[in-house]
């Protein structure tokens, strides 16, 4: 049950720099560069979906008798 924590934490800091990303980009000048948080917001989705689905996968099968 603890792995599924860990997961569920990922997926929560990756839609954190999701929408961070997203408000970055939206207001114009991005502090740290257009292209550094066009990075991040790339990667930070789909590893925050995977984590997402991993933790949901993972506390399912914990409840699992």
């Amino acid at each position: 049950m603890a792995k599924s924590y860990l997961y569920l934490l990922g997926a929560c800091v990756a839609a954190i720099a999701t929408v961070g990303s997203l408000f970055e980009l939206s207001s114009g000048e991005a502090q740290l560069g257009t292209v550094p948080t066009t990075v991040i917001l790339l990667l930070s989705v789909p590893l925050g979906l995977a984590a997402f689905i991993m933790a949901v996968r993972l506390g399912r099968a914990s409840d699992r008798p």
